[in-house]
Formats: structure tokens, sequence, C-alpha cells
């Protein structure tokens, strides 16, 4: 282990670690209503799985930050309020931090030190259905779009609703071919599978998962199925793993299907805290937590059936109540690595599990929008 320490270290200070989806922007509105004053985000804010302290400590060098508002009539002004929310988190801390919209910004502010971010859209739903608006983020520096989030918008299915279109329709494939033109790209985390194989048909430029684990490993709707997986290589796309621990293990996917089942029997809201409190207690045993170890499966499945040009990491700070044990927080990241270097990866391929492989989607992106 301590010799894996070193090299890991040493690893992550010659190449960028870019994490694919950290929802502090939401975090810090339920927090403080975007207050940068309330809280200072450059000590510690233990309330949160995300702080510069920590992010230095896991060796982030790049992040993108997710914009993710309700699905509801206001979804557009409020995603322009968390753009907005993460250009003055940036101006705060010029020292430290720096909007790089492009590979070769992330790449010149990880030589300088600073933590490089982007932004990307979750859910389709932040467009209002506009073209336009779609057009307009990207000209902000928006550089992702998750097609849909938890709902179906009107031209894409999710993978938590029921299906309507099988997929996509016409304009839902015009979103795509759009996000092509204007070098945006496709997210394809919180999709239905069909939604999936529809996009990769249509898509000219690779795709990504931001932040969704292996379907094989934790079976739930969220995760990416094993075909998806292979086409997705075929497509020079990445599958960003995240540490969620609802998408990578499934013994606490089955308890909570237990739970659920005990919740309908006693008449209980398992989205109230006082239900939950009820139902945890009278469930038959303790909810099992998920692990590094899982998140190590999900990775390696990835690998195993993608490729190793085709994974990243999308941890989902400060998305969910609880992370892995081992997992806690951003400053995790390296835990992860020593684990894998443990395992035999070699530098190179840690190397583009960091940041590697998503540089290249980037960069591809922009050589299919400049025709």
């Amino acid at each position: 282990m301590t010799t894996s320490v070193a090299r890991v270290q040493t690893l992550l200070q010659d190449h960028p670690l870019i994490d694919g989806h950290n929802d502090l922007p939401i975090a810090f509105y339920e927090l403080c209503n975007y207050d940068l004053d309330a809280h200072d985000l450059s000590v510690s804010v233990p309330k949160l799985n995300t702080d510069l302290p920590r992010l230095r400590l896991g060796q982030v060098a790049a992040q993108f930050w997710s914009l993710w508002v309700p699905q509801d009539d206001d979804a557009v002004r409020r995603t322009f309020e968390q753009l907005d929310f993460v250009r003055r988190l940036v101006e705060r801390f010029p020292e430290s931090m720096a909007l790089t919209p492009t590979a070769d910004e992330v790449e010149a502010a990880f030589k300088e030190r600073r933590i490089a971010s982007l932004m990307g859209m979750e859910g389709g739903h932040s467009i209002g259905e506009s073209l336009g608006v779609l057009r307009v983020m990207r000209a902000l520096g928006v550089r992702y779009m998750t097609l849909t989030h938890n709902n179906n918008v009107s031209w894409a299915d999710s993978a938590t609703d029921e299906p309507v279109l099988g997929g996509m329709n016409e304009f839902g494939e015009q979103v795509v071919a759009e996000m092509n033109r204007i070098g945006m790209l496709v997210d394809l985390s919180h999709v239905s599978a069909d939604t999936m194989r529809h996009a990769l048909r249509v898509t000219t430029a690779p795709v990504i998962f931001s932040h969704s684990s292996a379907r094989a490993v934790c079976d739930v709707p969220r995760n990416v199925p094993d075909d998806v997986l292979t086409t997705l290589a075929g497509n020079d796309g990445v599958c960003m793993v995240t540490f969620v621990p609802y998408f990578v293990s499934q013994a606490f996917v089955d308890w909570v299907a237990e739970a659920r089942e005990l919740a309908d029997s006693m008449d209980l809201d398992p989205l109230k805290p006082a239900d939950q409190k009820k139902i945890a207690a009278a469930h038959p045993k303790p909810a099992p937590k998920a692990t590094l170890q899982d998140v190590v499966a999900h990775v390696e499945h990835v690998r195993e059936v993608a490729g190793v040009d085709h994974i990243g990491l999308g941890g989902d700070y400060d998305g969910c109540p609880q992370f892995p044990v081992g997992l806690p927080d951003v400053a995790s990241y390296p835990s992860l690595f020593y684990a894998l270097a443990d395992r035999g990866w070699s530098d190179e391929d840690l190397a583009k599990l960091a940041g590697g492989n998503i540089l290249r989607v980037l960069r591809a992106a922009d050589e299919v929008s400049a025709g």
C-alpha cells in the first residue's frame, strides 16, 4: 500500500483528475440560497461534501459542476441562476479556480494548480424545449446536458419514469444533432436504456455518462447495460462511474426493495424522515453499507466490457445523503486510486481513468463542432 500511495500521489500531480458530476450548486442553494458570504468554501464546510480544502486533498484538478433544478415552469430561470452561482464561485477564488470550457484550458489551469471548472446541465427540462436556450447555455460555457433527469421530457424517456417514446422522438434527435453541432456533450446518465441506444445511433460525436455505473454489477435502471457499454466503446465515449450507494451496491438495492415492501404493508411513506425511522426499526436487518470495493467492482467491469479508454469518474458528491465507506467526500478520490493500483492497474491506465479519457472526448466534441 505504501508504494501505491506514493505512485498515485505522484501520478495525480502529473495527470489531471477530472470528476464528471458534483451537485454543489443545488446543495449550496439549499444550504444558504447561493450566499457565498454565508459559508466560506475556502475553509471546511462540514455540512457539504465539497469545499476547496477537500478538493485539494482529493487532488481534484477539474470538476464538472452540475446545474440541476426541479422539473417545473421555472426550470430555465433557475438553471441560469445556478450557472451564475458557478461563475461567481470561480470569481470569488481566482487564485484557486478557473472557468475552463475546453480541454486546453483545463490543462492550462492544471499547470497553474488551479481547479478547472466546467458545467453540465442535469436534465433536458433546463432548455424548456428551446434549441435557442440550448445554444445560449453553450455560449455561456455549459459543456454537457443530461438528456433527462428522473422524469421524462417530451422528447426523451428517462430511466426512472414510465416509457412513452421507446427512446426519443424527432425533436430529441434534433436536440442531439444541435448538441453535436455546437460542441455540447450528450450525457446519457438518467436516460432509459432505449434512449441510450437511440442517442448512440444518431450522435456524430462521442457521448458521456457523467455519473452512472454498471447494470451487470448493480441492477437498477439508472445504470448502463453491457450492450450499451460495448456500443459506447465504438462511439469512443466515456462512462464516468458514480459512487451513489443505490447505484453501486446490490445488497443496498435489495434492502431498499424490502424496506419499500415494509412501508407499503405499514402504510408509511418512505420519503418522510419520521416514517423512514419506523421502517428501519421494523426491518429485520440494518441497511448494508456500500463500500469503496463496490465502486472498484464497477470501474473494473466497465473496463472489462468497454475498455480502459472508456472509463472515468463522476462521484455525484453533494447529490445524495450518504456515500460509500471509504469514499465520504471529495477528499477521497486517491483512496480509489490506491485500491486500483494495488490491483495491478498501470500508471497509464490510471491516468486515463483520472482524466485522460474525458479530455479526449472534449477535444473530439470540439472537432465535430468545427466540422
